[in-house]
């Protein structure tokens, strides 16, 4: 099941006002992966958004890893 770019838009409009921040964009991760988008804050990837639809309706998943040393705030190299 794939994300449409009109839902892509309406994900995007959503996360925008529910985190208060125009920076967050949400954009195709390619032909071949079409049941995900990407959604990135001012460019910068933050984490997947899968579809999926059970009995006639239908959820958005956002799945963000945290790395370790992200919350050590070291820079990967």
């Amino acid at each position: 099941m794939s994300i449409s770019p009109e839902e892509s838009a309406k994900i995007q409009a959503f996360l925008q006002e529910k985190f208060g921040n125009k920076g967050i964009t949400v954009r195709s991760r390619g032909a071949q992966v079409s049941d995900s988008v990407e959604m990135l804050i001012n460019g910068e990837y933050l984490a997947v958004i899968y579809k999926d639809e059970d009995e006639g309706e239908t959820s958005f998943t956002l799945n963000m890893s945290i790395l370790d040393i992200d919350l050590d705030g070291e820079k990967a190299a």
